[in-house]
């Protein structure tokens, strides 16, 4: 294999596929990256068994082949290189020259064929939807996935195909959030699966760039192939960004039976408004006493909090309300969150009584329901 590269474009690509190796591969290969070089590309992949990646770099390839090579060394030393342009080559002894300028390294790699080869899918659970939708999807209901590993159901994303639908939802038990929207689909293609927190995280990553996104999955994993845009290939990326990983295995709980059936207020609020304001009133919260509450009375929002360690806080906004005096306690935390995720101006704050799930919601699409606490 030999292959001439932007030395910008290889260290983009590079980084783009670094953060599925973990820190503690249980296979040698496992912390390499596949490198595959032919025609006017070179392709980078890497996986850890549960999370796969690859995308297509341009490139100047006058021997083709490939080889695996460590890929964190392999990073740092390709962003050190002095020139921009950057020479590999490989010998039969799974060896790699690099050249750059007055630099020259020889990395020892593993051969291709050790590598894991990264799964492809048939055509039966197929959708397209824009990058900039998904990427909105996922970060309204990402942060109100559980950590919780004992309860590894919910340590994930639920997406729900339905006919003409999609519906993605978190919750960790405290909090729930859910997001639909319309998705040109059949009955037939109709399907769920549960994407587990990591595939999450390294997908809101590289969404957003390109255009359009393939979604495809089966009874054990799934795959997202992502297109190219114009700010891909200016740093030389070429082609899509195919990232597959395994499901959670299970069935996720009806979170339907947790969104309030009727609430007797309804509040509309500006969001940024809201937001400053709990950001402000826990700023006197400890870990021991972190709560807000929020008292409604007379066109009123007070929001306060209080620490025996830091004191008190007390902020107040107008709103129409005009029903019996009320005060609810919430985690602002929990509160905050969709607060940051949506982009609206104007967010509806809905809510029964003391005791019973605070619900925000910005349009028909989006809402999260937050468990109260006791006052």
């Amino acid at each position: 294999m030999k292959f001439k590269i932007n030395r910008d474009h290889f260290s983009s690509g590079l980084a783009r596929v670094l953060n599925v190796v973990g820190t503690r591969a249980t296979m040698p290969i496992l912390s390499n990256v596949l490198i595959d070089a032919e025609d006017d590309s070179i392709s980078l992949t890497t996986t850890n068994l549960d999370l796969g990646i690859r995308c297509k770099i341009k490139a100047e390839v006058s021997e083709p082949g490939g080889i695996t090579l460590p890929v964190r060394k392999l990073a740092t030393i390709i962003r050190e290189l002095p020139n921009l342009d950057v020479e590999m080559e490989t010998s039969a002894q799974h060896q790699a020259k690099i050249t750059s300028g007055g630099s020259l390294f020889r990395i020892m790699g593993i051969e291709r064929e050790e590598f894991p080869s990264l799964p492809s899918f048939s055509d039966d659970h197929v959708y397209n939807l824009s990058q900039s939708e998904l990427a909105e999807m996922l970060r309204c209901v990402s942060y109100a996935q559980s950590s919780d590993e004992t309860r590894y159901i919910m340590n994930g994303i639920y997406f729900n195909f339905e006919e003409n639908s999609l519906t993605l939802a978190a919750t960790d038990g405290r909090r729930l959030a859910v997001f639909k929207k319309e998705l040109d689909t059949s009955e037939e293609k109709a399907g769920n699966l549960i994407l587990p927190a990591k595939t999450v995280a390294e997908l809101e990553r590289i969404l957003g760039l390109g255009d359009s996104v393939k979604i495809a999955f089966n009874d054990r994993q799934a795959a997202f192939e992502l297109s190219s845009g114009e700010d891909d290939e200016s740093s030389g990326l070429i082609g899509s960004t195919y990232l597959v990983s395994k499901i959670v295995e299970g069935k996720y709980p009806n979170y339907l039976q947790v969104i309030p059936k009727e609430t007797d207020q309804r509040i509309k609020v500006e969001r940024e408004l809201l937001l400053d304001c709990v950001r402000r009133a826990a700023l006197v919260t400890t870990d021991q006493s972190n709560s807000i509450k929020m008292k409604l009375h007379n066109n009123l929002m007070e929001i306060t909090a209080s620490s025996p360690e830091y004191g008190q806080s007390h902020e107040s906004l107008a709103v129409q309300f005009e029903g019996p005096e009320i005060t609810v306690a919430f985690n602002p935390g929990f509160l905050a969150d969709p607060l940051k995720a949506v982009t609206k101006d104007e967010i509806i704050f809905e809510f029964k009584d003391e005791l019973s799930p605070g619900v925000v919601r910005t349009t028909e699409n989006f809402l999260c329901v937050i468990m109260p606490l006791r006052v």
